[in-house]
């Protein structure tokens, strides 16, 4: 006799595994802890199966729950690709997101694969760029929705993350070390005047040794030793680190992740896309231990 897997409880699975817990898994679903509880118990039932590890303070997955982790994501991603093709085809056109270049990474890659499978017609022009820019193109109408990096959050935008400014450089590098300290940012860097006076501050020689319009320059020259840069905690890219400077460089300033839309930006693909990036933000709290704002 056939046996047919629960895809809610799968579900369920997947953003436990994901969010480190039951408790924000349920925030993250929208659903009660013993809610989530009960569906994990009868998806482990079901498959007579033990797939999560409860022993320890923070639950792991057992050697069964990593290989069926594998599994319900693709059968999620394809469930969600039906519904999307069979049912969301009164949805067609287009979407520009503003998005600064240092938080692309990691959440609006699968923001946007999430989008595409329950909107396959709706298009998201993504424009990555700086967020005065942004701001510029959304008051100009050139965009329906950006996010931003600021101190502040200005009227009829939305705060979805306030994350710390991190100092980071080469993997295994020393340039943190050197004084005066190299600095490499880009010309319209929101971060540098705060990175500039924090260093000042704190009595710390520096040069803005390297500076450029282009993103990848920067990360280029810093992935190479060269000079040090700032950018928001998780955000730092694979060829670079953390620096782990111990005190002897100023701890830095957090920033808000905002949100902003245009009055003319609503319906019902729009409101999907503000919600799985509110999401996003969320899941990325939860996962660094940071409260919201």
């Amino acid at each position: 006799m056939a046996r047919n897997l629960d895809m809610t409880a799968l579900r369920s699975f997947v953003a436990v595994a994901d969010c480190g817990g039951v408790t924000r898994a349920a925030g993250f679903l929208n659903l009660t802890q013993s809610a989530v509880s009960m569906q994990l118990k009868r998806l482990e039932e079901s498959l007579d199966l033990k797939l999560l590890d409860r022993s320890a303070r923070t639950i792991a997955l057992t050697a069964n729950g990593e290989q069926l982790l594998s599994y319900a994501r693709r059968m999620l991603d394809l469930n969600d690709e039906v519904f999307g093709r069979l049912t969301a085809q009164e949805f067609e056109g287009e979407i520009t997101l503003g998005v600064p270049h240092d938080i692309v990474y990691p959440s609006i890659p699968q923001v946007l694969q999430q989008f595409n499978h329950a909107f396959p017609r709706m298009r998201v022009h993504l424009v990555s760029s700086f967020t005065l820019k942004l701001k510029e193109m959304l008051a100009k109408g050139e965009a329906d929705l950006i996010l931003t990096t600021e101190d502040t959050l200005d009227a009829g935008g939305e705060t979805l993350a306030e994350l710390p400014l991190v100092w980071v450089g080469a993997v295994n590098g020393s340039a943190w070390r050197q004084r005066p300290l190299r600095l490499a940012f880009e010309h319209k860097c929101l971060f540098r005047k705060g990175v500039q006076k924090a260093l000042d501050d704190a009595g710390i020689p520096w040069q803005m040794a390297i500076e450029s319009d282009q993103s990848r320059t920067i990360e280029a020259s810093v992935s190479a030793d060269l000079a040090v840069h700032a950018m928001l905690v998780g955000s730092t890219p694979p060829q670079s680190e953390t620096v782990q400077h111990g005190g002897a460089l100023p701890e830095l300033q957090s920033k808000q992740v905002n949100l902003y839309s245009t009055d003319m930006a609503r319906g019902q693909a729009f409101n999907a896309l503000s919600d799985l990036l509110r999401g996003s933000f969320e899941m990325r709290l939860a996962t660094r231990g940071i409260a919201a704002q």
